[in-house]
């Protein structure tokens, strides 16, 4: 038998006696001398040529397979009474005299750097190992639990009782003790939320929100924070719940909490965890909210259908999503909208940037973190070219992608056509695209019978605020596997293997899979804050019980507060200028039906 089959039978011998949950002990055989880690390091190229030539002469060294400065194999007759440990272990004699290298740490470093990867905790702790790896088809998506990677602890964050610093215990948060890398997230954040902290030092004097009480439902994240502090400084009392089960910052509601904010939230709830924390935020003893701050419509819904009388002291409604403010409308038509609501979704502010720059850089950051995907050659179908739409269509375009575009409205159709992409309907190209992205705001847009047709490893993903535009409802069925591959990522299966990635189950992917650009939600933030601003201030009959559109000089106001980032100068009208233009030289310089 030669050398080097002697050697690998050694070496897998050893490897079937490490058990890899186990730590290595100091003295074991297998454990990696200080001289393996030299040879380890040393140059590949002497190693590779030392391994070339097993034959030797006699009397050329004892040193032991495979060192470096070993050009040459000892014969057996030159080892047979060396003593193993002399040698540092690289070589030793068997009973019939042959020659037989110890096992080679390259695989067993391996298999121990992996356990000491395993080791290192993440920055909000170590993921549960029995959530990794491939579940049931009903523990996969009945549990919300199973996308929460902030501890091991599964502990549901309503059977804990917490308190901050100050005793105050107000508040259900996944882990308070994470509070100082929450706030250390917030200070980083301001650093790209100029206007908030502009509005912050201009207004704390006047304190213009002073006994405001806002009760407020977004997503939770560091920049929700600054928006959350600054109403604080404005003089605003403030109650918090989350607007997705999957996009809360576990450390941000921790420093919220620290900072006397009372906050229910959690990344992973469920959909009872859901309700009970909006429940928690309106219904409190002695606390009366007179602002509603919403981001989809759920909180100013919960309390129409469970306190229907608060709305006798509530001013104002300030809601900035498409789903919401559809809501609002549908409300206002029935006669049943009972106080002022504004429109910050429909702000130019919030159109042309938050749902522009903001989903042009987070769709690919989503689908990156989730999937890996290489996007240059994929086939993409984009439904909807929205703001959103456009914005997901330009960066896969840029990116290498072949982007199709499903859409009603025939101007916004018109529009894909102009900037090169191919309008197709969604059964066209549902069985030869790799990637399918909603961004409608509408619902069963993607369903079953497409689903169906999809190709094997389609990625399904939806880029709107609600899970309606994908029917996951449909997927929930006996003959379907669900397999979970990583948080927010599952594998459905269907009997002839056949699968689809469906990421988030079909809610916003950027904020449940990614994070958003920062720069861009201080704009939409800044807006929100002069929308409360301006409802709690009107005087009474400016507004009515309808929904109205924030007014044109605050777009342009919020605007201006972020040019400076840029080092921007505004060029000023003349007067003669101004008269000509009909307009006043401080602005609105547009009419409110302008197209931006």
């Amino acid at each position: 038998m030669s050398v080097q089959v002697v050697a690998a039978k050694m070496a897998e011998v050893e490897l079937k006696d490490v058990s890899p949950g186990k730590e290595l002990p100091a003295g074991s055989p297998v454990t990696p001398t200080s001289e393996d880690k030299t040879a380890a390091r040393s140059d590949p190229r002497e190693a590779g040529a030392a391994a070339a030539e097993p034959s030797a002469k006699a009397g050329e060294g004892s040193r032991g397979l495979l060192t470096p400065n070993t050009a040459k194999m000892p014969q057996a007759s030159a080892l047979k009474h060396s003593d193993p440990q002399q040698n540092g272990g690289e070589a030793f004699v068997n009973r019939d005299g042959t020659v037989a290298e110890a096992p080679r740490m390259k695989k067993i470093q391996f298999a121990d750097q992996k356990q000491e990867f395993n080791k290192r905790p993440s920055k909000i702790g170590r993921r549960s190992l029995s959530r990794s790896i491939s579940q049931s088809s009903t523990d996969s998506y009945s549990s919300a639990a199973s996308y929460t990677d902030s501890s091991d602890d599964e502990t549901s964050p309503r059977d804990k009782q917490q308190k901050n610093s100050k005793g105050n215990g107000d508040f259900c948060i996944k882990n308070i003790k994470q509070a100082d890398f929450g706030r250390r997230e917030i200070e980083i954040a301001e650093q790209e939320m100029p206007a908030l902290m502009a509005l912050r030092k201009r207004a704390q004097g006047e304190k213009p929100l002073a006994g405001a009480k806002v009760v407020g439902c977004t997503h939770i994240t560091a920049q929700t924070a600054v928006l959350m502090e600054t109403l604080s400084a404005l003089g605003a009392q403030c109650r918090w719940a989350a607007c997705n089960i999957y996009s809360t910052q576990n450390e941000v509601a921790a420093a919220l909490a620290e900072g006397g904010f009372n906050v229910f939230a959690w990344k992973g709830e469920s959909e009872d965890d859901f309700w009970w924390c909006i429940d928690r935020c309106v219904n409190v003893e002695g606390w009366q909210p007179n602002m509603i701050l919403d981001d989809g419509g759920d909180l100013t819904h919960w309390i129409y259908k469970k306190y229907p009388n608060m709305f006798k002291k509530i001013k104002g409604i300030v809601e900035e999503s498409v789903t919401g403010v559809h809501r609002l409308y549908q409300l206002s038509k029935a006669g049943k909208l009972c106080v002022p609501a504004m429109n910050v979704n429909d702000s130019v502010t919030k159109q042309k940037f938050d749902n522009l720059y903001c989903c042009r850089e987070s769709i690919l950051d989503g689908l990156k973190r989730t999937t890996d995907v290489m996007f240059g050659g994929k086939q993409v179908v984009v439904c909807g070219y929205g703001e959103v739409g456009k914005g997901c269509c330009a960066a896969l375009k840029a990116m290498g992608s072949i982007v199709y575009v499903t859409e009603i409205d025939p101007i916004c159709a018109l529009q894909a056509c102009m900037d090169g992409f191919r309008l197709v309907k969604l059964n066209e190209v549902i069985r030869q695209v790799d990637i399918v992205i909603t961004c409608t705001g509408n619902k069963n847009v993607v369903v079953r019978e497409h689903l169906d047709r999809m190709k094997n490893s389609c990625i399904v993903c939806n880029m709107g605020h609600s899970n309606t535009e994908i029917d996951v409802a449909s997927l929930r069925t006996p003959e379907l596997t669900w397999e979970r591959v990583r948080s927010q990522v599952d594998h459905v299966i269907w009997p002839d293997g056949k699968r689809i990635v469906l990421l988030a189950e079909g809610r916003l992917l950027n904020l449940s899979c990614s994070t958003v650009p920062t720069f861009v939600l201080s704009i939409t933030a800044t807006t929100q804050a002069l929308a409360l601003i301006e409802l709690y201030n009107a005087p009474e009959g400016r507004y009515k019980q309808d929904v109205y559109l924030l007014p044109k000089k605050m777009d342009e106001y919020v605007a201006s507060l972020h040019l400076p980032t840029f080092d921007a100068h505004l060029t000023e009208l003349s007067d003669e200028q101004a008269k000509y233009l009909g307009l006043n030289k401080n602005g609105p310089f547009k009419p409110n039906y302008y197209r931006y």
